[in-house]
């Protein structure tokens, strides 16, 4: 006899004593067919908790041999709530276990088949029976018998129960006279996949079968004399699921699929649509609506035209193939289980495994009743999704793939006139074709929806009392109402309009530890080596130019941007507190400019997008600075140096009588020397702006075009990129870089920032090679500054580099805006993703919402 156990679950086995259950389970241990660990009995757990596996009261006077039955009463009761405990946590991560008890009264299978159906694992029993006599003769020589009158109190409870144990809910009940001819065989896990030469993910296809081809046919596929679609490096592709209803080839589609996944060519996971479908076609009372109906056209359509017998044969076929269409796949890359598809979401508790409760919610996702059209009201699942696993999943139109917090969908509507998409695996490449019309029908297109409600305003009652955002590269920053109230009355009276506010750029954080040289703060080698010491083998240094950070969103044109964020503009230019660069006359003059510019060299038609948003530095300082060069630096300078010209200028007239006063005289030279060299310092980043090309605009990174953002370019891509818009444009400036890739460069980059700071040049901002860096799972910072020892005067006083002062400096504590840092590096890609994507204005300013939240948090300024 064969029996067949699943790859997980609980394995019942049921017998009286001595029916040969853990003799059986001892062979297939030593066999290697199963492990040690799989198997859990009474017998051990009594040990486990008592040291006592055995209990004999035979024979005994009967207050003896009852106060012994209470004691291994007490025991069993510990016993299997121990092992119990153990199998629930086994079925919660989903391994087989093979449980060695009686299991002859019905409540003990009854609490397994519970626990069971609780976790969603399978359950079966290995029923052993052995006649009476048998029974007996083996207790008699066993080292610790059971009792004739034991045993043959348990076979009369056997013999009852046997026939009820088919009826229980158990999933399959094998009953073994022989233990000597079983055979047992494992089932492998139905739901995993080995990724090996790649699998292609298609969004939902809805019945567009043109499309699903032209994707085919992009992605490779070529079709065979069968008209099979194959792929040269033996890739396979894998239906997120819907691939019929409410577009023109749904009976068309499904064919292919049923054609391909019969061939092994192919897989089709379970939607809501197909299971409609199938019980439909199972002959139930189900009414087609939803574009459901066109699959009954459809077949009424192919029944007068092949006949009814081709028909129902279709029908029987399809109806059994979605019946049997699992509710979700695991595609495993090197043995590990690395993406999980499944159609409307999935939790992660349901991961690989399988059961009427998973196969609903994978059908239609989290839920929340139904709105005022009759639609369900779906609840964002993937906010509990914690694992590093990707959830690839559609049934939820969006324009664009939308990644939030490891999910991916990947349902672009192409049966609303959208896109069908397909996802590269192990590659992670998104693929896509346009759909040439909408094939739906429906007045309540959901792209068009979610087009017209993106740039709803954000509801402020969401944030007010606190709230976090799901960013890809950091995980989940919150951010409390302390912080948040103060940036929301920010943004409600001083900010542009939240629709052009795409970003903030992230703070910069000096090198994480002071230079060791005796006369420097800051030091480029203690930058160079924070990234050494993390594997980051290339760097680039930028020159820091001395202004304030502005962000640039140019548009191609007027219906370019009331495109993508409802307003008719060439464009914004604003400040990292997200206030208005410019007064608004000058800044339409800059714009107009710009966007002149930029036409002139054909860059937006070149590279195909409605609009380019770039981080950059806008000089003269003077430009934003006016009133703290003025009112502190500037008054500063010209007091210290008017009272320490004076206070020489006694001390020298005193020092004619009294020697000992000439160290004084030198020391307030040297003093007079720091405030003259401070106002050097700052007077040489201000100048006057009478025309246009008086203002200096250094364009660092490109973050994002319409189509696409660029943050996989690494940051020598990016200083190039400058200096291509320094030739586009008479207000764009290139910016002096250098490559560190050795210890030549290394020298020659620390030489070169000894240089320009010497004349007083801010200093320099070293990067890693590419835009996100990590280390050991973990984000690097993005950027350090390494400021020169002059610039800093006007950061920590005049007087800084005195030995004392330098001394205290030294211990400053990076370790906050370092984090901040990240959190707001983090935040500002997540928000450009989610613009670029199409997502709402709602869940682009929450992430705006937070960096500027994050300001409010108290660092030290002079970092």
């Amino acid at each position: 006899m064969r029996i067949s156990v699943p790859h997980a679950g609980i394995v019942l086995l049921v017998g009286p004593s001595n029916s040969g259950k853990t003799t059986l389970l001892e062979k297939w241990k030593d066999e290697l067919i199963i492990a040690p660990s799989e198997v859990v009995s009474s017998d051990q757990f009594r040990a486990l908790v008592s040291d006592k596996e055995f209990m004999d009261w035979r024979n005994m006077p009967k207050e003896e041999a009852d106060i012994l039955f209470d004691e291994y009463s007490l025991i069993s009761k510990e016993a299997f709530t121990m092992m119990d405990s153990m199998i629930r946590t086994r079925c919660r991560l989903n391994k087989l276990t093979f449980v060695d008890a009686t299991h002859l009264q019905p409540d003990d299978r009854k609490r397994y088949i519970a626990m069971a159906r609780e976790n969603h694992v399978p359950i079966i029993s290995i029923v052993l029976d052995v006649p009476e006599k048998v029974l007996l003769e083996r207790d008699e020589q066993r080292e610790n018998p059971r009792g004739k009158r034991r045993v043959k109190q348990q076979y009369q409870v056997f013999t009852r129960e046997k026939r009820f144990m088919k009826k229980e809910g158990i999933r399959s009940v094998y009953f073994v006279k022989e233990i000597d001819q079983l055979e047992l065989t494992r089932r492998s896990h139905p739901l995993e996949l080995e990724a090996d030469a790649g699998i292609d993910i298609i969004g939902d296809i809805h019945g567009c079968y043109d499309q699903l081809i032209e994707l085919l046919e992009k992605l490779g596929y070529k079709k065979d004399d069968e008209d099979s679609y194959l792929h040269p490096d033996g890739r396979k592709f894998l239906s997120i699921g819907d691939v019929m209803s409410r577009g023109p080839g749904s009976l068309k589609s499904m064919m292919f699929f049923y054609r391909h996944v019969q061939k092994g060519l192919a897989y089709m996971i379970d939607t809501n649509h197909g299971w409609k479908i199938a019980r439909w076609l199972d002959g139930r009372k189900v009414t087609l609506s939803h574009g459901d109906e066109k699959v009954e056209q459809e077949f009424l359509q192919y029944e007068e035209e092949n006949g009814a017998e081709a028909a129902e044969e279709w029908k029987s076929k399809l109806k059994e193939f979605l019946l049997q269409a699992p509710s979700h796949y695991i595609l495993k890359k090197n043995g590990i289980p690395a993406v999980v598809c499944a159609h409307a979401g999935i939790k992660d508790e349901f991961i690989g495994k399988q059961s009427p409760e998973i196969s609903d919610y994978c059908r239609y996702g989290d839920t929340d009743g139904f709105d005022e059209k009759g639609k369900p009201v779906r609840k964002d699942w993937f906010i509990g999704h914690s694992t590093s696993q990707l959830i690839v999943w559609g049934h939820d139109p969006k324009p664009q793939p939308l990644k939030i917090n490891n999910s991916l969908n990947i349902d672009q509507g192409v049966v609303f006139g959208g896109k069908l998409t397909a996802f590269r695996y192990p590659e992670k490449q998104i693929v896509s074709v346009q759909a040439q019309e909408d094939y739906s029908g429906v007045s309540d297109n959901p792209l068009r929806e979610w087009e017209k409600n993106r740039l709803n305003q954000p509801n402020i009652g969401k944030f007010l009392n606190g709230y976090s955002v799901l960013t890809e590269e950091f995980g989940e920053v919150a951010v409390p109402a302390e912080t948040v109230k103060p940036a929301i009355d920010a943004v409600s009276h001083h900010t542009i309009p939240i629709e052009q506010l795409l970003y903030i750029p992230p703070t910069m954080s000096p090198t994480p530890v002071p230079s060791n040289l005796e006369h420097f703060l800051e030091h480029p080698q203690e930058a160079i080596n924070y990234y050494r010491s993390n594997g980051i083998g290339k760097m680039v240094a930028e020159k820091k130019h001395m202004g304030s950070r502005g962000i640039l969103l140019l548009f191609r044109d007027l219906e370019a941007a009331k495109k993508h964020v409802g307003i008719e503009t060439l464009g914004v230019i604003y400040t990292r507190t997200g206030r208005r660069f410019f007064e608004k006359d000058l800044e339409e003059e800059i714009i107009r400019k710009l966007n002149e510019d930029l036409h002139r060299h054909d860059y937006f038609c070149s590279n195909q997008t409605d609009y380019v948003l770039l981080d950059a530095e806008i000089m003269p300082w003077n430009l934003k600075a006016k009133e703290l060069i003025s009112n502190q630096y500037a008054h500063v300078a010209e007091n210290a140096i008017m009272d320490r010209s004076m206070m020489i200028e006694k001390l020298t007239e005193a020092a004619k009588d009294k020697q000992d006063l000439a160290a004084w005289v030198d020391e307030y030279k040297g003093k007079l020397s720091n405030a003259k060299e401070f106002a050097e310092v700052f007077q040489g980043y201000c100048w006057d702006v009478v025309t246009l090309d008086d203002i200096q605009i250094a364009p660092f990174h490109v973050l994002a075009h319409s189509s696409r953002t660029f943050f996989d370019e690494t940051h020598e891509w990016h200083m190039k990129m400058n200096h291509q818009f320094a030739l586009y444009s008479s207000l764009f400036v290139a910016t002096e870089y250098k490559v560190i890739d050795s210890p030549a460069s290394e020298a020659e980059v620390i030489e070169w920032w000894e240089e320009m700071t010497k004349d007083g040049h801010e200093g320099i901002v070293i990067k890693p090679e590419r835009y996100i860096s990590r280390s050991r799972g973990q984000l690097l910072q993005p950027a350090i500054k390494v400021r020169g020892s002059k610039y800093l005067k006007i950061i920590y006083g005049m007087d800084y580099l005195h030995p004392e002062n330098l001394k205290r400096l030294k211990k400053r504590n990076t370790g906050k805006k370092q984090k901040l840092a990240l959190k707001e590096f983090a935040l500002g890609i997540e928000g450009i993703r989610r613009f670029v994507n199409g997502e709402s204005i709602e869940r682009v300013h929450e992430c705006v919402l937070a960096t500027l939240a994050m300001e409010q948090d108290a660092v030290d300024p002079r970092l």
